[in-house]
């Protein structure tokens, strides 16, 4: 059995969506609270209380985390999980009222399916309810329900992808991740062999977006980001987070080619929820390759949805 992020004690996993709309919001409880940390790469990011995840700012930790799909309006489901949460009074202290912490990230995901319908509080508040230490869902699921990769010819040439989530352990350390993978890249396997890029729309086969790029002058546009979440049960403050942060997104650069584009918005955040001693420098490496193994799992385990195949059905039509 795969190990994932619902490995680290804890930690908690829920999604909802709506398949034919093609959208939905994936939730990581963290109900005791845990330090947590955040990075951005992308320039194309949408994002919710991620600034008082910076180091020196007065709140140390999340009850929540939020990955939704319909780019800005989508970072309305975190109001569901900030209503969930305050029902269970947890949260921030503040005088009499205890404030629950949940930071937020969106991916694009409008142009698939109805754009009209996207994540709102009332989804939020369900994915709290599906929320459980069983094993993560994966593929088109939750945020990763409309997600698609390969979008240099458009959405009509895309593949479809989805949300995956791997484990590294090393003796009691374990390091996992989750991802919901909406790239404007492409997506290769530990190997370097393409997995998911764009479909010529003369030919039918996949391509690499790099060659229509630079070998055939084509122009980008947005409408993408790769969201993650990086749990760990390693002992770190939001400092040493950051730095794991920072070193989880080699993982996204291993597999996701272009990626950190002025198109996409990836963001990745980091939990600490555990009390093992570790070595930053081995949790980051734990962290890139459990990014990297989740990226891969985010296109296997996806299926085709409004239009859009999955690499694994094109896979099967050619068989």
């Amino acid at each position: 059995m795969v190990l994932g992020l619902t490995d680290i004690p804890g930690i908690k996993v829920g999604v909802a969506h709506n398949r034919s709309a093609a959208t939905g919001v994936t939730v990581v409880l963290i109900e005791e609270g845990a330090k947590a940390a955040v990075e951005v790469r992308g320039s194309a990011p949408g994002t919710r209380e991620t600034d008082l995840l910076k180091p020196g700012c007065l709140v140390e930790e999340v009850q929540g985390l939020v990955l939704a799909g319909g780019s800005a309006y989508g970072l309305e489901a975190a109001i569901g999980v900030v209503e969930y949460l305050e029902k269970k009074n947890l949260g921030f202290q503040v005088d009499r009222f205890k404030i629950p912490i949940v930071p937020a990230a969106v991916l694009f995901d409008l142009l698939i399916g109805d754009g009209n319908i996207r994540p709102d509080r009332e989804m939020g508040f369900e994915a709290c309810g599906n929320a459980s230490s069983d094993t993560v869902p994966e593929g088109s699921v939750g945020a990763g329900c409309g997600a698609t990769v390969g979008k240099v010819y458009g959405l009509g040439s895309a593949i479809k992808s989805g949300q995956g989530s791997f484990a590294c352990k090393s003796n009691d350390l374990i390091v996992a991740a989750l991802v919901a993978v909406n790239a404007f890249g492409d997506v290769y396997n530990q190997d370097g062999i393409l997995m998911a890029g764009p479909r010529n729309p003369h030919s039918g086969e996949m391509e690499k977006t790099v060659t229509s790029l630079i070998g055939n002058g084509m122009q980008g546009g947005p409408g993408n980001t790769t969201l993650g979440i990086i749990g760990t049960n390693a002992a770190l403050d939001k400092l040493l987070l950051q730095k794991i942060c920072q070193l989880a997104h080699d993982g996204l650069a291993r597999s996701i080619w272009p990626v950190h584009t002025m198109w996409d918005g990836d963001t990745i955040f980091a939990l600490s929820k555990g009390d093992v001693h570790a070595d930053v420098n081995i949790v980051g490496i734990m962290a890139a390759e459990a990014i990297s193994r989740a990226v891969e799992r985010a296109i296997t385990e996806a299926d085709s949805i409004c239009g859009v195949p999955a690499a694994a059905d094109l896979s099967t039509k050619k068989a």
